[in-house]
């Protein structure tokens, strides 16, 4: 199996319907939501999504068990086809709410929210966390938080590869600064091979994907999806083995333009909403320079702004080859 991670700022409706342009196949998240906001917000505005979006999981934040459990028959009934409890996000804000990455510190109460949640819906009720935190890092340490919430049932573990500092380094430090350490995930699988394992951070190939799934049962892309969305065009041959044929950049782009003129007869929507997901769709093509610097300086002029990209990357091209023709 092979998933997009939650990330705040990027995995949010617009992302993901592009994404499900490249990828059928692959598992998509929404951003982390605090239960009180789905308690208490605009839930159309916070969990409304397309159909398109499936396979769709809702990742919650938070640590009462009753106030999660409510969260999780919410998503259920707006047809979320997962519900994931986030036990590694190590912002001060998360920390603050005495949840994300602190959790690990008291599994017992991510089983009892876990528990809670499981209890209520029928849908799979999974767990993202951290190889370790603070000086709480060995493997015997998450051996035991894993099995103290195993006991609750969780229908998979997320793990993060990198421990997380809860002092000294912002979350953006959290994601580079601590090294990997994927081969203490492969051995969780080895010596629990009845848990569904999955290994996150850092992976950026399809090929690395491939190798990783020797060793365990998923394999999660975060911040390689935000920097080249189009590594995902083969994921669905690759990883789940369907034979339907890899989708162009261009068409991608050319229903992005379809689907922000769509969204601009809804409220608050600006294009640069669905633009911004799009910067990288080019990534380490000849034209990408082109394309994103349209999609920046030309963004006031809507949804068309796509297609006057698309002709810059054509034109790019085009100069390039005839550059290229002409040298001796």
């Amino acid at each position: 199996m092979l998933s997009v991670a939650p990330m705040m700022d990027v995995t949010d409706r617009h992302f993901r319907w592009i994404l499900r342009r490249i990828t059928r196949c692959t598992l998509l998240y929404t951003e982390m939501v605090v239960d009180r906001a789905v308690l208490h917000g605009d839930r159309d505005r916070l969990l409304g999504f397309d159909p398109s979006e499936h396979p769709l999981v809702l990742q919650l934040g938070g640590d009462e068990p009753e106030s999660l459990a409510t969260c999780a028959q919410i998503a259920e009934d707006l047809g979320y086809d997962e519900v994931n409890l986030n036990v590694g996000c190590p912002s001060a804000r998360v920390q603050s709410g005495r949840f994300g990455v602190v959790l690990m510190r008291t599994p017992e109460r991510v089983a009892d929210v876990v528990a809670a949640m499981r209890a209520r819906v029928r849908i799979p009720v999974t767990v993202k966390h951290r190889i370790g935190l603070d000086d709480l890092d060995r493997y015997e340490d998450m051996l035991h938080f894993v099995d103290t919430v195993a006991q609750a049932g969780p229908a998979r573990f997320t793990v993060h590869a990198r421990k997380a500092w809860t002092k000294g380094l912002s979350p953006k430090q959290n994601r580079n600064v601590p090294p990997l350490r994927h081969d203490e995930i492969h051995r969780l699988k080895r010596e629990r091979p009845q848990l569904c394992i999955e290994t996150n951070g850092g992976v950026r190939t399809l090929v690395e994907v491939r190798d990783h799934l020797a060793h365990v049962d998923a394999v999660m892309i975060g911040r390689g999806a935000r920097d080249d969305p189009y590594l995902f065009a083969h994921a669905d041959q690759v990883v789940f083995g369907e034979s339907h044929p890899v989708v162009p950049r261009e068409d991608v782009a050319r229903a992005a333009m379809d689907y922000a003129r769509a969204q601009m007869a809804g409220p608050r929507f600006k294009v640069h909403h669905v633009t911004r997901h799009l910067l990288n769709l080019f990534a380490g093509q000849r034209g990408a320079r082109a394309w994103k610097r349209t999609l920046s300086e030309q963004r006031h002029r809507g949804p068309e702004v796509i297609g006057s990209a698309l002709e810059a990357v054509a034109r790019s091209r085009s100069e390039a080859e005839a550059f290229s023709g002409s040298t001796p």
